[in-house]
């Protein structure tokens, strides 16, 4: 059975509850959803969803660092939106971040995120080979 591995860096925000910020089986990394917390405060960055978005993200990029990888070794997100609404400023935000050979991704709005932040995104990629 292939062991895993618990991934922690600084440069992301600390896990609320009890989880880790990812998890790397092999060659694969699982990271736990990103809300949009600065991870210099501990606090959710005000702002609109772009704000948001784009800090999600850099924390998302911090978790796949820490593992080995990166956002472009990333094959799967899951996007959680507070408001559907609100997809295409997310859009254009990822697309920055994902700019040749995006990931697969699913998007769906939900009841309600942690901290009432507008956004949340989980990753699975691989590791750099």
């Amino acid at each position: 059975m292939p062991n895993k591995e618990v991934i922690t860096t600084k440069d992301a925000p600390a896990a609320i509850g009890p989880y880790s910020q990812a998890i790397r089986v092999q060659d694969f990394v699982f990271t736990a959803g990103q809300i949009a917390i600065d991870p210099a405060t501990g606090k959710l960055v005000a702002g609109d969803v772009k704000t948001q978005t784009r800090q999600v993200l850099q924390n998302l990029a911090a978790v796949l660092q820490a593992a080995g990888s990166s956002i472009s070794q990333v094959v799967k997100t899951t996007v959680f939106l507070a408001d559907i609404q609100t997809y295409p400023e997310v859009n254009a935000v990822y697309g920055e971040f994902f700019t040749e050979s995006p990931p697969a991704r699913s998007a769906v709005q939900v009841a309600a995120l942690p901290l009432g932040a507008l956004l949340e995104i989980e990753a699975i990629a691989i590791r750099k080979l």
